[in-house]
């Protein structure tokens, strides 16, 4: 099975330049705990998950920080800039080992560098718990 096969293509973006407040508003939304930044022409250059806001607001030392977080911080100024991609060839299981090789819980699929798709630890569990797997 490739990825192809399993992979969400209804992807929800957020900007590099976006508030960290309207990218917990997109997470929400999606019902998603992480979500793929983009730049200005839609390229993939980063990862904000929800496990980085709450870093940031547990780090923050008062109210007005916490605040400062959420509205005057920018998803490039917590995201991981690396985030792990695949291609819609890739074969499922080689997904799973990158998942728990780099621990991490989605891969992006990429084709030819635009963003087509992701694939998460719940779509893998389930295609083994459905038996496509």
């Amino acid at each position: 099975m490739r990825v192809a096969d399993l992979m969400h293509t209804d992807v929800k973006t957020v900007f590099a330049d976006s508030t960290v407040a309207e990218a917990i508003v997109t997470l929400a939304d999606a019902h998603v705990s992480g979500v793929p930044v983009v730049d200005a022409h839609g390229r993939l250059v980063g990862v904000l998950s929800s496990s980085d806001v709450i870093q940031a607001e547990a780090e923050a030392s008062d109210k007005e920080s916490r605040v400062a977080v959420l509205e005057d911080t920018r998803t490039e100024d917590l995201m991981n800039p690396r985030p792990i991609t695949v291609t819609p060839d890739t074969d499922m299981r080689e997904a799973a080992r990158q998942m728990l090789y780099a621990d991490v819980k989605r891969l992006f699929v990429e084709h030819e560098t635009k963003l087509v798709g992701v694939i998460s630890q719940s779509d893998i569990v389930g295609a083994v718990a459905s038996g496509k797997l």
